[in-house]
């Protein structure tokens, strides 16, 4: 069986340069795999031709006129540029024509297309953007990184049913343990929306381990961590600022004298695979959950590397068949209570 995915070639800040060269590299790495190519027909030509792949047998090629800018406001997007690269890709989902769709544009635009479009699960009051961060013990799913800043008890429950789905599937993990972010572990800790979840999640089937705080994500304490979508934003945020600044100083020190720059050649492969546990571009890639399709986010600045990461997320959750997991873990849990 050969998958098909939808690729939003104009989005980010590069669009083709990058997004070319990235499919063709997921390609050559997953012999079941065909993409499409979503955009303007002659620039995507162009940087085929460039890359020697202008006949590849499972690139194909799909003209949209328009393209969705980075600044574009989600409302402007949804009803302006309905035969944009973003808009035909989530379209061609919908369709059936493509198992997933991957996109490194304006991420607002991108969720209120995508949920315009492919519409929400049942069960499910808005869709999550999850992604997994590196932790001691491996890495750490959280969700919501910025969709809904706003949430309610009842929601925050959903984004762990999904979270622990999603982790259970990518991870072969059958029980992930499931944590809500506060600023405290103390139950007398938060704000009334938090504490509600808290008692939702106790009473659930989920394996609930109670609040975590920040640290907790990179300590690996739990598999799945749940928050509203302004903080975990801000604490996606705060820890990529965090590792540019240590690689920085990093840097800095060693380049100071003749003796910190010999240190350095040194260290030079304990610090090259440092990099590589902590290299962004290996957790880029999170996923838009709680929609009727695949929906991957990749960040816009990413170059061939990272985007090649975010189709790599996508494959992994068709073959996993992630969407349906989730809709037969809410069936599930709708039987056995009244809660979303």
């Amino acid at each position: 069986m050969v998958f098909n995915i939808a690729l939003d070639a104009m989005g980010g800040d590069h669009g083709p340069p990058v997004v070319v060269p990235a499919a063709l590299r997921a390609i050559s790495e997953n012999e079941d795999v065909s993409l499409v190519l979503v955009g303007d027909r002659d620039i995507i030509l162009r940087e085929l031709s460039r890359q020697g792949a202008s006949d590849h047998p499972r690139v194909t090629l799909h003209h949209a006129s328009q393209r969705v800018e980075m600044d574009d406001l989600p409302s402007f997007a949804l009803r302006s540029k309905k035969d944009s690269s973003m808009r035909v890709a989530v379209e061609l989902v919908k369709g059936g024509d493509a198992d997933a769709c991957v996109s490194a544009g304006n991420t607002g635009a991108l969720m209120a297309i995508a949920r315009f479009v492919l519409k929400t699960l049942p069960g499910i009051d808005r869709p999550a953007i999850i992604s997994s961060l590196p932790s001691i013990k491996g890495h750490t799913h959280v969700l919501d990184l910025g969709a809904n800043a706003e949430t309610s008890p009842e929601q925050l429950f959903q984004f762990a049913v999904m979270g622990s789905v999603l982790a259970s599937a990518v991870d072969n993990n059958p029980r992930p343990s499931v944590g809500l972010l506060n600023i405290g572990a103390e139950e007398i800790k938060g704000d009334e929306n938090v504490k509600e979840a808290a008692k939702l999640l106790a009473s659930s089937d989920l394996h609930y381990i109670g609040f975590v705080e920040g640290d907790d994500i990179y300590k690996g304490t739990a598999n799945v961590v749940v928050c509203d979508g302004f903080v975990g934003n801000v604490a996606l945020k705060s820890s990529e600022g965090v590792a540019l600044m240590i690689g920085h100083f990093t840097r800095q020190e060693f380049s100071r004298s003749i003796f910190t720059k010999t240190a350095g050649l040194i260290c030079m492969p304990v610090l090259k695979e440092l990099h590589k546990r902590f290299d962004p571009r290996q957790y880029n890639g999170a996923s838009f959950v709680g929609l009727n399709g695949i929906v991957i986010k990749s960040h816009g600045s990413a170059d061939v590397v990272a985007f090649a990461r975010a189709i790599a997320e996508a494959v992994t959750e068709i073959r996993k068949n992630v969407p349906n997991r989730i809709r037969e873990r809410l069936e599930s849990v709708l039987s056995d209570k009244e809660v979303v």
